[in-house]
């Protein structure tokens, strides 16, 4: 039976409620420009029914407060995180393929075509002039105006390639200092939530965190109720399938430098990121995602354009030997000259080594000098150098100029090295290259004694290739193969530019230095369509631009189009759980009402109970 005084209760329940979901509504408005911040409203329910012993059965008792209740989608939070993984590598992708393909864009501008033009508008003047000291002191340096291109070229794309390491080293910061706080706010969370009630503020701001970290990788959530209902969660965030927070723990990653280089071009000190326990992180992974994918692929991507090949070692040797290579042209070359062979996941360290081409087929055989002898013999057909990168980024644009200059210098010095200086001595290389470690110069030309222009010694494998030498006098240029000439050592040689007279213009000055066939035959080199795939040297250049152009295009629309996607996503998000500053206007009117009826009621029952007790016995 209910009490006198029931009627009261019934009020003052109203009151209570209606009072809460004032605040709540205040708490929405109050958060209406946070970020991250969840709507929230308050439960309510009709209180449990009495029942009465009279003929009208239960009778109700108010309204009872359950909670305060996010309005939040995890359908939506999911979707949101996956998209923005998305946004977050095409956006770095666009901004540094921007970035690649403005320096690249000097070509049609101030870069490759004015220089490589201006170049062979003095030889064209060389060929009517052949003895004039001036003209052959402008073709040298419109000679070096295009080397210098080069070298520049190639350090402003190094220099994106640190800035991509040093990006690199900025996101593992801040994934360990994200898995902290989201660890932190985890043990707040139980500690608040083992009580009673949901943490729901501190729950926003650990969601908006997983939100920010979902665009550096790919990240999963999950939270699964620690025993019967004791009000503590365990919650799970993994990056890339690898446990970064647990609960109130979390794991840290840590940046290695490379001891190896995996490409001939790279800057030292490359990161790897590894597990502070030690294991490995698979950087190279198709579901990490995000920026940090982004970065990895821009900073090592060389089109898979990596040594591959089968691979065999005796035991006890100090040597592999690898076959059946994809390289198989001395300008495409791109192996560091110490690094790492990597067979069936196993890695062997080299110091060194040679190459030997066979005569018939023109395939190479690669011979690597170990760090330490093996102790079981070795044999397999899955055997590379470096790592196989899907992605056209620094090391492939570095790998493409290298191939350009190569191929370029070695039919340029062929063709030069036929003719007779003014002195009517044997002409020398055009293009050369410097040793950056000991500035020591490097030249291609046939073997030569030491008696004769050059000097040299062999290196310590049969090849040409290998990368090192005996000593030799410090005022003589070394011989070496064109692997050593790349896009940030390549020059003039200096022979030529201390004297002009050097440069070859006819290969029989006997019948007069007007004889200008070497000449002649440079100036055809502009034109050579069988010099390069992709034509002429010009048709190789415009061809690369034209690829960085498409890639640049590519990475501009998905990371614009993937913008506009999560933009939608966003509203639909929003829709759900973004505050309605409308909206809550009108509800601070509806529960203001719903309070003071609660109060009116209050007051009704007053007037009737003290009708009844004041005036009934009277």
């Amino acid at each position: 039976m209910a009490s006198t005084f029931f009627g009261l209760n019934i009020g003052k329940t109203g009151l209570y409620a209606y009072k809460a979901a004032l605040n709540t509504t205040a708490h929405n408005i109050s958060n209406s420009e946070t970020e991250g911040y969840t709507r929230q409203v308050m439960g309510l329910k009709a209180g449990k029914a009495l029942r009465m012993n009279s003929t009208y059965g239960m009778a109700g008792t108010g309204v009872e407060v359950t909670g305060v209740i996010q309005l939040r989608d995890e359908y939506y939070d999911l979707k949101y995180r996956k998209n923005n993984t998305i946004l977050g590598e095409y956006a770095s992708k666009s901004h540094y393929m921007t970035e690649i393909e403005n320096y690249f864009n000097e070509v049609s501008v101030e870069g490759f075509t004015t220089a490589f033009d201006s170049m062979y508008n003095s030889l064209q003047e060389l060929s009517n002039n052949g003895s004039n000291l001036s003209v052959r002191s402008q073709v040298v340096n419109y000679g070096k105006s295009l080397t210098e291109f080069f070298n520049s070229l190639s350090k402003n794309l190094k220099n994106i390639q640190e800035e991509c390491n040093f990006e690199i080293r900025n996101m593992v910061d801040k994934i360990n200092s994200t898995a902290q706080q989201i660890a932190a706010l985890t043990k707040q969370i139980n500690t608040l939530e083992v009580s009673g009630g949901t943490a729901n503020d501190l729950r926003d701001q650990r969601a908006l965190l997983v939100d920010e970290l979902s665009q550096v990788a790919g990240v999963t959530v999950s939270e699964s109720v620690v025993g019967a209902g004791i009000g503590v969660t365990t919650y799970l965030v993994k990056i890339d399938g690898q446990t970064l927070v647990d609960g109130a723990n979390y794991n840290k990653l840590q940046v290695v430098p490379r001891q190896y280089k995996n490409n001939q071009n790279d800057i030292d000190g490359l990161y790897d990121i590894v597990w502070e326990s030690g294991q490995s992180f698979n950087l190279s992974s198709q579901s990490l995602g995000g920026a940090l994918k982004a970065l990895y692929e821009i900073r090592d991507g060389n089109n898979r354009h990596n040594l591959q090949g089968s691979i065999y070692g005796i035991a006890g040797d100090s040597y592999l030997t690898l076959t059946d290579t994809n390289i198989n042209e001395v300008e495409k070359l791109n192996i560091p000259e110490t690094g790492v062979i990597t067979v069936e996941n196993k890695k062997y360290a080299y110091t060194g080594f040679e190459v030997n081409i066979d005569e018939e087929s023109g395939k190479y055989t690669y011979t690597f000098e170990l760090e330490e002898p093996l102790w079981l013999p070795v044999e397999s057909s899955d055997a590379s150098v470096g790592e196989s990168i899907n992605y056209k980024g620094i090391p492939y644009y570095l790998d493409q100029l290298n191939e350009f200059i190569r191929t370029f210098a070695k039919a340029y010095n062929d063709i030069h090295r036929t003719g007779k200086d003014l002195d009517n001595n044997s002409a020398a290389d055009f293009f050369t290259a410097t040793n950056k470690v000991n500035g020591r110069e490097y030249v291609f030309g046939p073997l030569a004694d030491s008696d004769d222009q050059y000097y040299y010694e062999y290196n310590r494998f049969s090849s040409q290739t290998g990368g090192f030498y005996e000593e030799v006098p410090q005022n003589r240029p070394l011989y070496g193969s064109y692997y050593f000439m790349t896009a940030e050592n390549f020059t003039i040689n200096s022979d030529l530019i201390n004297n002009p007279n050097r440069i070859a213009t006819a290969t029989d000055v006997v019948n007069g230095i007007d004889n200008n066939d070497v000449v002649e035959a440079l100036i055809a080199l502009k034109r050579d369509k069988t010099m390069f795939g992709q034509g002429d040297p010009g048709g190789f250049m415009n061809t690369l631009v034209a690829d960085i152009g498409i890639d640049t295009r590519k990475a501009n629309n998905f990371a614009t189009n993937q913008e506009d996607i999560l933009n939608a996503i966003t509203n639909q998000k929003l829709s759900i759980s973004g505050v309605d500053i409308d909206e809550e206007a009108m509800n601070l009117v509806r529960f203001q009402n719903a309070y003071n009826l609660s109060a009116k009621v209050i007051s009704v029952m007053n007037e009737i109970y003290d009708r009844l007790i004041n005036y009934m016995g009277v």
